[in-house]
């Protein structure tokens, strides 16, 4: 006989209304490397040649090339993308609610904004009072101090965090999501599945983004063939992995992606002591999102929320975040249970 899983809703979001003030400073370091960029040109604009070097190599030669216009709105783009980005990460997740995820979204954001601003500033003023771009000089020391400033503006990012009044603690557990240390009942001879589909528009997002701005940077002037490749080849990656699919079957747990064959995890019945359900946070608890490892577990992470857990045998735990886990960790369960019970008695 074949069993299939109950259809559930997706987890609710905690809300919390410090959430708009979150989502600004999540984007406000963006909003502040943009225009200290911006103060920059338009204090040297008039003693700026034509051309303007965009491009340095390891012996600080100019590379590439940009006019003004293609300039600033590489620029603007750049930093207005990111702060949508990361304010949207801010209003979309769970970092509204659990403090420790905040503090690190945040020091993140803060630094990746100074490590891009310092550069581009700098580079402007590599290119001050030279009759042709080709002449800007570009010495590595400034990616040192681009090093340090984003490790400055990390550590206040996060001081910044921690004044915005947030629970330490996630919120209890839902009564369907303790169930999932329950068991199904199945007969001796019954035959169960459970599969279900699992996503993350957050990385097919990404993934798009980049595969599009790849295209997009086949057309800048003497751009050449590794900027687009290292975008675009990436972001189809991405893409590809956004979707798994999870199964619960006699062969244990399978968890593949939704769109290629490869890669697939697969965790035997003999191989699991316990299986069941519980509410994680992405950044918090894994760092982020995809196939992440950390100290003691892992997991295919697409989202903040439900998630099937499962105890391995050698005491470290694999998540998935999928909907209706309830289901899927009480089937796993009671196929472990029974797996058990068969290796028992051939012995």
């Amino acid at each position: 006989m074949n069993q299939s899983a109950r259809s559930s809703k997706g987890p609710n979001r905690p809300s919390h209304p410090n959430r708009p003030r979150i989502a600004l400073l999540a984007a406000l370091p963006f909003v502040l490397g943009l225009v200290a960029d911006l103060a920059v040109y338009v204090r040297v604009r008039d003693q700026l040649p034509d051309r303007l070097a965009r491009h340095f190599g390891a012996d600080g030669e100019a590379d590439g090339f940009v006019g003004h216009g293609g300039f600033l709105a590489m620029l603007v783009g750049m930093f207005v993308v990111l702060g949508a980005i990361s304010a949207f990460l801010a209003v979309r997740s769970d970092f509204a609610t659990y403090r420790r995820g905040l503090r690190g979204l945040v020091a993140i954001v803060y630094a990746t904004s100074a490590f891009l601003a310092w550069p581009m500033g700098a580079s402007l003023l590599a290119n001050r009072g030279t009759a042709d771009g080709a002449a800007a000089q570009f010495p590595l020391w400034h990616l040192a101090v681009a090093v340090a400033v984003a490790a400055l503006a990390a550590g206040a990012g996060a001081a910044t965090a921690g004044l915005v009044p947030l629970p330490d603690a996630r919120p209890p557990l839902g009564a369907d999501e303790q169930a999932g240390s329950g068991r199904i009942d199945l007969g001796r001879d019954e035959v169960a599945g459970w599969v279900r589909q699992t996503g993350s528009r957050l990385l097919s997002g990404t993934g798009i983004a980049l595969a599009v701005a790849g295209v997009a940077t086949l057309w800048l002037p003497d751009g050449g063939w590794v900027t687009p490749l290292s975008l675009f080849v990436p972001g189809i990656l991405v893409a590809a992995l956004a979707r798994a699919c999870v199964t619960v079957d006699r062969r244990g747990l399978t968890v593949s992606s939704g769109l290629v064959p490869w890669p697939r995890i697969r965790l035997p019945l003999d191989r699991i002591e316990r299986a069941d359900t519980r509410r994680i946070s992405a950044f918090a608890d894994y760092g982020g999102w995809g196939y992440r490892i950390v100290p003691g577990r892992s997991g295919v992470i697409m989202r903040s929320g439900e998630a099937l857990v499962v105890r391995r045998a050698n005491g470290n735990d694999f998540a998935v975040t999928v909907e209706d886990s309830a289901t899927a960790a009480a089937l796993l369960n009671t196929l472990v249970d029974r797996e058990a019970s068969a290796r028992d008695g051939r012995h």
